[in-house]
């Protein structure tokens, strides 16, 4: 076995209610002024005036920057530092899923190493740790919260810049499910289904360990039992807190396992059309596991027993495309477009996103390594 080597915050809260501590404890790392990261909707719901009054008990005074896109750009990464610097800020603030979250590592990864962001597209690029950034997640899904992983759509080359570095990972992760009882249904399906998506890749990645295949298998059978029930009552607290433990799961496994193709290839869909991440892994997923039976029919059995299959007569084949089975089923239940066609991707771009899967740092570890026309034909099997 390989050396492993384990990322995560260094404190991380989770449960029902949890915020009000997270804030209060942040009086003991000494900052003074915050610049919170979010998006205008969240900013409308009054979800930033209730964690800026938290800092002010604190002590802590705060700016807002709240013009994040879904898929967060240069330019908003830009803008946020523009803020970060004219205000003096000493430290991040993100609050909201994925798309805050990374914005606010970009915006505190350039504030410490200067330079632009796309300076450090790969692998452990930067020199410097970034300005300390507390991470407040609003959705089960991304666990961007507390990976070192940051994804920024370069709107100039029409990708999405992986971003894979040690020093974006924040220094206190905050899941406080009580902020995602009010989350629409089609995000909270499509940020479950991203969740998913992370423990499947992890574990059937070629970086898996003991550790992360704990984690990710756990994370399965949350999932399992909590996704359907969160998306038809967005008011289950339990469900809610389930899925906000799942996805934090998840998020150990592929921050230290990475991933695989679906997340290779559905950075070039957000990247080139614009399209939701979530629904984008949850379209893939099943066809790029069908495609990865050849190298790991085994360990996507052990997942369709994660997902409460009873696997004990089938073989590895048979209990990989049990798999498979039940990923389609889950995301059709929880109402996911059936097709790449639905959200208007077209088959004259196929070279182009196949080209650049292949470039992202998340292709490295797919158990089966692909030609362009593999994943041409992937994307073709998808649409």
């Amino acid at each position: 076995m390989a050396v492993s080597t384990f990322y995560i915050p260094s404190v991380n809260k989770i449960g029902s209610g949890c915020l009000a501590e997270a804030v209060s404890s942040m009086k003991d790392f000494g900052f003074h002024k915050a610049l919170i990261v979010t998006d205008s909707i969240l900013n409308q719901l009054g979800v930033v005036d209730k964690v800026s009054k938290l800092l002010t008990e604190a002590g802590i005074s705060s700016v807002t920057y709240d013009g994040t896109a879904p898929n967060p750009t240069v330019e908003n990464v830009e803008a946020g530092l523009a803020l970060l610097k004219e205000n003096q800020c000493d430290c991040v603030i993100s609050l909201g899923g994925g798309s805050p979250h990374d914005c606010a590592k970009g915006i505190a990864l350039v504030a410490s190493n200067g330079g632009k962001i796309a300076d450090y597209e790969g692998v452990d690029r930067s020199a410097k740790p970034q300005l300390p950034l507390i991470s407040i997640n609003t959705t089960a899904g991304t666990a961007s919260e507390m990976t070192r992983f940051c994804i920024i759509t370069d709107t100039a080359r029409h990708i999405k810049m992986a971003i894979v570095d040690k020093n974006v990972t924040p220094i206190l992760s905050v899941n406080d499910s009580e902020l995602m009882i009010g989350m629409p249904k089609g995000l909270t399906a499509a940020t479950g289904m991203d969740a998913l998506t992370h423990a499947v890749e992890a574990y059937v990645s070629i970086a898996a360990n003991p550790i992360t295949d704990a984690c990710a298998l756990k994370a399965v059978t949350m999932i399992s039992e909590s996704l359907r029930k969160v998306v038809d009552n967005g008011g289950d607290e339990q469900a809610r807190e389930n899925m906000a433990y799942a996805q934090f799961l998840a998020g150990m496994a592929f921050n230290n396992a990475s991933l695989g193709y679906v997340h290779a290839m559905a950075h070039q869909l957000g990247g080139f059309y614009n399209l939701p991440h979530g629904v984008c892994n949850a379209v893939l997923l099943p066809h790029v596991q069908a495609y990865n039976i050849q190298a790991a029919a085994g360990r996507l059995k052990d997942i369709a027993q994660a997902m409460g299959v009873d696997v004990s007569a089938m073989s590895d084949e048979q209990g990989a495309k049990a798999c498979i089975e039940e990923i389609r089923k889950m995301a059709k239940d929880v109402g996911i477009p059936a097709g790449l066609k639905e959200l208007g991707v077209k088959e004259e771009d196929f070279k182009t996103l196949a080209e650049n899967a292949l470039k992202d740092a998340c292709a490295i570890t797919n158990p089966v390594q692909g030609t362009e026309s593999d994943v041409i034909e992937l994307f073709r099997q998808a649409m």
